[in-house]
């Protein structure tokens, strides 16, 4: 998979998938927002944020740290998730990974994980 290079994030076309993406969560993706916009882990996070092709789940720009929650995938995702991963990592960004069930079961634990990892990125 090549990412194209003419790519603008911010089109008329990838405003109004991320304005989808924001109006329409999963419940997951819904959980972890209200923990995320009570600011519990002490930073600012956004979500469904463009990031060259790419949009993330969740963006910290003063930590350049991204959070991603993982659905069930298939084959074709996980070869794309690893092209757009490596591209955010090459790019200066952290990448943290959670799936449905961490954020759905685990919630404290997931935030506990979330807030650990940004006092670590700050220092």
């Amino acid at each position: 998979m090549q990412i194209r290079k003419t790519y603008r994030a911010n089109d008329n076309a990838t405003r109004e998938k991320r304005k989808k993406l924001r109006s329409l969560p999963t419940k997951a993706e819904y959980v972890l927002w209200q923990e995320l916009r009570k600011e519990k882990t002490g930073f600012r996070f956004r979500r469904q944020v463009s990031i060259g092709a790419f949009i993330v789940d969740f963006y910290c720009h003063e930590l350049k740290l991204i959070i991603e929650i993982d659905g069930p995938i298939h084959e074709n995702q996980k070869e794309y998730d690893y092209i757009r991963e490596n591209y955010l990592k090459n790019s200066g960004y952290k990448v943290i990974r959670f799936t449905n069930e961490e954020v759905l079961f685990y919630r404290e634990n997931t935030i506990l994980k979330i807030k650990e990892i940004c006092n670590t990125l700050s220092r």
